[in-house]
């Protein structure tokens, strides 16, 4: 089973609304941005020590999730 489109040849990509843009537009290198935060963040708290550590990092990623919405 294949996810590709094929329509992103083109050198762009689709948001919302039927919107396209380049795939090196300031808002696709935030969405990645955000999301490499947010992996970060989860490999930082499954490595934590304690629980308050991970119950912070707990919270900054469930920030996070409605950033990246």
């Amino acid at each position: 089973m294949s996810i590709a489109t094929k329509k992103g040849d083109d050198g762009t990509t689709g948001l919302m609304y039927n919107r396209r843009v380049s795939k090196c537009h300031p808002r696709v290198e935030a969405y990645g941005s955000v999301d490499e935060l947010n992996a970060a963040l989860g490999s930082a708290r499954a490595a934590a020590q304690t629980p308050f550590l991970r119950e912070r990092l707990l919270e900054m990623q469930k920030d996070l999730v409605i950033v990246m919405g």
